[in-house]
């Protein structure tokens, strides 16, 4: 079985018009913080498909958890806005948000990811969200995209 998962961050209270059609192909949204308004939330879920998102430094609490560890086809996934070292044992993926800037880095057996982010580039970046494809018995597969111009 294989899962295809639109992950996103740093909306920033804006969601670019290119991108619901995108993120509606997808199995899975998995938001990595710094969402700013409920709003957001609602228009995420709205799209359709089944929606994870965590908390980062510009969200205010109680809008979602601050990290969450998911499981998908046998593979284990640990989402914090913030870029970390430490993640819970048997996590082998560490999904962060907050630089802006898009990753794809092992450190220590740990593949850490980061989309980088839909609206306000960083350090030349340009906007940008990630597919991940997950199957049983595969290395997860992660593609950075850009956010379409047109945009907004």
């Amino acid at each position: 079985m294989r899962v295809r998962i639109a992950v996103i961050a740093d909306t920033h209270n804006h969601l670019p018009p290119s991108l619901p059609p995108l993120l509606a192909e997808a199995d899975e949204i998995w938001h990595l913080g710094d969402i700013c308004t409920p709003e957001i939330l609602r228009e995420l879920r709205a799209i359709g498909p089944s929606l994870h998102a965590i908390r980062g430094n510009c969200d205010p609490r109680g809008l979602a958890p601050e990290s969450l560890v998911l499981e998908r086809a046998g593979h284990t996934f640990y989402l914090q806005h913030e870029p970390t070292t430490v993640v819970p044992t048997g996590a082998r993926f560490a999904l962060h948000g907050h630089t802006h800037v898009p990753r794809d880095e092992t450190i220590a057996g740990v593949r850490h990811l980061n989309p980088g982010t839909v609206g306000k580039a960083n350090h030349g970046a340009p906007p940008s969200f990630a597919w991940l494809e997950v199957s049983e018995g595969r290395e997860p597969d992660w593609r950075i995209e850009p956010v379409p111009r047109g945009g907004g």
